[in-house]
């Protein structure tokens, strides 16, 4: 049998559009490409990867476009794109096999040669067209790869037997049920980030570097819970949060964070801009806002969160995923300046002094020919030294700043995948809430609601969600992260406002986590028991891009095992983090999230439960809100609710009244009135001299 054509063209991901008309007979992951690889006998060449990819595109353009280059691959190769956005579990499996084969870290494009019934014979990532950076053609490892599937199918067997006994052996045994939970690990973790961090320019390690916002939520949480007695610790959150919004990897025009920085001082970014980083980064700005009232922080979060819902908001309310980091087939042009363009665009005193403030009038800092902005002075500074009035260096740079962004609006944009992935729209569900509660912005709650409403519409479907919505279709069976990570974003908004059907939903949701995808020896996988059958099940315990599915899911039964009084939720997640405990303990620096997991089970949240009218809830609402209290859940829950279980326990007064526990621990009720005051700065009610926790 041979595949006569590229099918492409059928999918909804972007990316694999982008390659339907590559002379390679492509097809998407599916029954019928497995089957023509097992009746043909030819191995299956597996080339993953997403829409924003630079080298993606590299390796497109050099080699998936090529005449002479898609011959050999269609003789000799079953040939099957993924987008690893659509099919994180093909991802995780074929990643992971490619550390395991090559010694090397992974990444996209990921190029894996595979036997007909899906074992891989070898990996790779990107492979040039022609010799060079001392690797093999393309062509040439075609050739090599069809002469060893032929020559050598013994040994391809035994590799592959010993690869996916391996692959089995990965998967964290069940934890000792009397085993003591410990802090230990969290002190651990503490002192290696403490040991990678960069004094210097923030972040951990060198180039290239990412954001590791789990870690640094970590960290910030950690403080809080010390009683802020740990100084470094807020110094290494609170100066990687400045170097990172001051330098490259931020758009300093439209607000919003590009992907990592290719070199260790956040100066140059790889230009992608993806919405789980951004949700992860809004939540993690504006909770150092609250930590520390630092007016940048809240400007930063403010202006991600304007730039999502202009740019990445669909008009029916879900989150788009990526921009790209090309335009017109270049890296970065969509962002990058001159001074001549600066001129063009502004008034000659708005010119002056966004040239000093964005860095131009300093050397060519991308390619040596273009001028990538940072925050290379401050207004104040800069208009001193250009002998401009003071009083007007704000209003002078947001005129510049919303003209430079009106003119690059007229550019060619890069492209946008604009499917909607649950996993990430979570993640910026929460983002968004976060950041309505410490900003006082009730349109970013407004958003957040409107891409829960689209998914419960659109994907969630007799009782089971979908993972991705493009062009009108719902497609795939869901993944842990799908589920873990919008249950959280409902935890997170319904402490922003109260709805009665998203409580249900967030339930709903841990309940298919539970009967679907429990492993019996702790811990979630990251499929379904209904799920496709691939050659591993993974169980992720490490967080990467986006936190470990498990140390979410971990924290969300938790949070809502504490609110409805369901001891099945607690139970799970002790479960789930004992189940990691020997990963924790060995690498807890690697495992951020499910710590957070870990000290809320050592240590329960606090527990604020507000009763009242619309009226008299929001201004109590609004001073919860402002407090950083990384270890308590608050809801104001207006009187007309409709509450069952432990939660309707929590009845209407004449007056507003707080029901406050800690553990399993609960407080008399508390009616709040004008005898009863926040302390600012504290989470302490007080009433005739009596402290009461709030």
């Amino acid at each position: 049998m041979q595949c006569m054509r590229n099918k492409l063209s059928e999918e909804t991901s972007p990316y694999l559009k982008q390659h339907a008309e590559n002379p390679v007979h492509w097809q998407a992951w599916s029954d019928e490409a497995l089957e023509e690889a097992r009746k043909s006998g030819k191995p299956i060449l597996l080339s993953v990867g997403y829409s924003a990819c630079h080298w993606c595109h590299v390796m497109a353009h050099e080699s998936f476009e090529d005449e002479a280059t898609a011959r050999v691959m269609n003789d000799l190769f079953v040939n099957i794109k993924v987008d690893r956005e659509e099919r994180p579990d093909i991802d995780k499996i074929y990643q992971t096999s490619h550390q395991l084969m090559s010694g090397q870290a992974g990444g996209w494009p990921l190029t894996v040669f595979l036997t007909p019934d899906q074992v891989p014979i070898f990996t790779g990532t990107y492979f040039p067209k022609e010799r060079r950076y001392g690797m093999p053609a393309f062509r040439e490892v075609l050739v090599a790869i069809d002469q060893y599937y032929r020559g050598k199918p013994d040994e391809i067997r035994e590799r592959g037997a010993h690869l996916i006994q391996t692959l089995g052996s990965m998967q964290t045994a069940s934890g000792d049920d009397f085993a003591a939970l410990t802090a230990a690990p969290l002190a651990t973790a503490r002192e290696r980030m403490s040991a990678n961090y960069d004094a210097e320019h923030g972040g951990f390690g060198g180039g290239p570097k990412f954001p590791h916002t789990t870690s640094l939520e970590l960290l910030l949480a950690q403080c809080r819970h010390d009683g802020g007695a740990d100084a470094q610790a807020l110094t290494m959150v609170t100066h990687s949060l400045d170097c990172m919004a001051q330098r490259g990897l931020y758009d300093h025009l439209a607000g919003g964070f590009f992907r990592y920085s290719v070199d260790g001082a956040w100066a140059i970014p790889h230009f992608e801009k993806m919405l789980y980083d951004n949700a992860q980064l809004l939540a993690l700005y504006a909770d150092a806002y609250a930590a520390t009232g630092t007016p940048r922080y809240a400007s930063v979060a403010s202006a991600t969160a304007d730039w999502v819902m202009r740019d990445m908001q669909d008009a029916r309310g879900g989150y788009y995923s990526t921009l790209d980091a090309d335009s017109e087939h270049e890296e970065g042009k969509f962002y990058v300046w001159s001074p001549e363009q600066f001129d063009a665009a502004l008034a000659p005193d708005e010119s002056a002094l966004a040239k000093r403030v964005f860095g131009l009038t300093g050397p060519p800092n991308f390619e040596r020919k273009h001028w990538h902005l940072y925050l290379a002075e401050t207004p104040d500074a800069a208009v001193k030294e250009l002998g401009l009035d003071v009083s007007r260096a704000d209003e002078l740079l947001e005129a510049a700043r919303a003209k430079l962004l009106a003119t690059r609006e007229q550019r060619v944009w890069p492209g946008r995948d604009e499917k909607l992935l649950v996993s990430w729209n979570g993640l910026m569900v929460a983002g968004m809430a976060r950041a309505a509660r410490v900003l006082a912005r009730p349109d970013l709650a407004e958003s957040a609601t409107r891409a829960v409403d689209f998914i419960r519409t659109e994907l969630w479907q007799d009782g089971r969600l979908k993972a991705t919505y493009k062009d009108g279709r719902a497609r795939f069976a869901a993944y842990l992260d799908d589920y873990a990570f919008l249950a959280f974003g409902l935890v997170e908004l319904l402490q922003a406002r109260w709805r009665d059907a998203d409580l249900t939903f967030a339930r709903e949701l841990c309940d298919v986590l539970l009967a679907h995808f429990e492993d019996p020896l702790g811990g979630f996988f990251f499929t379904a028991d209904d799920h496709e059958r691939l050659i591993h099940k993974p169980k992720p315990f490490v967080d990467e891009a986006v936190p470990a599915g498990n140390g979410i899911a971990a924290l969300v039964l938790i949070e809502l095992g504490h609110l409805l009084g369901e001891q099945r939720y607690l139970d799970a997640a002790e479960r789930t983090v004992r189940a990691a405990l020997h990963t924790l303990e060995s690498y807890p620096d690697a495992h951020a999230t499910l710590l957070r997991a870990l000290e809320e089970l050592l240590e329960p949240p606090k527990l604020v439960v507000l009763r009242a009218t619309p009226e008299e809830l929001e201004p109590w609402g609004t001073k919860l809100a402002a407090a950083y209290e990384p270890h308590r859940l608050a809801f104001a829950i207006p009187n007309d609710a409709k509450l069952s279980g432990l939660l309707a326990e929590r009845v209407p007064r004449e007056r507003a009244v707080a029901y406050v526990c800690e553990g399993m621990t609960c407080r008399a009720p508390v009616e709040l009135g004008d005898g009863v005051v926040l302390k600012k700065g504290t989470d302490l009610f007080s009433q005739e001299n009596k402290s009461v926790p709030f």
